[in-house]
C-alpha cells in the first residue's frame, strides 16, 4: 500500500481571488503561477513545485474559513530567530496574529488569510525523530501548546 508522507499542496475558499492573490504573494512572498478566470481560482508556489497552495472562490452562500484550531501549516527555513523576524514583517503589513504558540518541537504564529482561512506558520525547534517520539509520548497540554512572545523584550 501506498504511504502518505506529507501535504503535497492545499486548496483553500475564498471569497475575493483577487485580496488573496495579493495577500499570498505580497505578504507571504509566494509566487502567483496562474490565475484562472474562469474557475476564478489561484495558484501559488513556495519556488519549486508547481503548485503548494491554491484558492477557489466560494459561491457566496457557502461558508469560508476555519473553525476550532483548524489550519493549513506552512514551515518555515531556519529557526526562532527568522519566525521573529516574520512576525514583525506581518504585523507591519497589517497582519492580524490570531496566536503565537511553543509547541516544544514547533514554534508557531497563527494568522487568517482574508477569508478567514487559518494559517500556522512556523519553524521546526526539534529534530524530526524527537518530534515524532515527543508527541507521541506527551499528553499534558502546557507541553503542547504554551505561550510564545515574539514582542521584543525591554532591557
Amino acid at each position: 500500500m501506498a504511504k502518505i508522507t506529507k501535504v503535497g499542496h492545499v486548496v483553500l475558499g475564498c471569497r475575493d481571488p483577487q485580496a488573496s492573490i495579493k495577500f499570498y504573494t505580497e505578504t507571504l512572498g509566494l509566487e502567483l503561477v496562474q490565475f484562472n478566470p474562469e474557475f476564478q481560482m489561484a495558484f501559488f508556489s513556495f519556488g519549486e513545485r508547481d503548485h503548494d497552495i491554491a484558492v477557489i472562490k466560494v459561491p457566496e452562500d457557502q461558508p469560508v474559513g476555519s473553525a476550532g484550531l483548524t489550519h493549513t501549516a506552512l514551515q518555515i527555513e531556519g529557526g526562532e530567530a527568522e519566525l521573529r523576524a516574520l512576525y514583525h514583517q506581518l504585523k507591519a503589513k497589517g497582519v492580524q496574529v490570531d496566536l503565537t504558540a511553543d509547541h516544544v518541537l514547533t514554534k508557531s504564529i497563527y494568522v487568517f488569510d482574508p477569508d478567514g482561512n487559518r494559517l500556522e506558520i512556523f519553524c521546526q525547534s526539534m529534530e524530526m525523530a524527537a518530534a515524532k517520539h515527543y508527541l507521541q509520548t506527551t499528553q499534558e497540554r502546557s507541553k503542547l501548546m504554551a505561550p510564545l512572545n515574539l514582542e521584543p523584550t525591554s532591557a
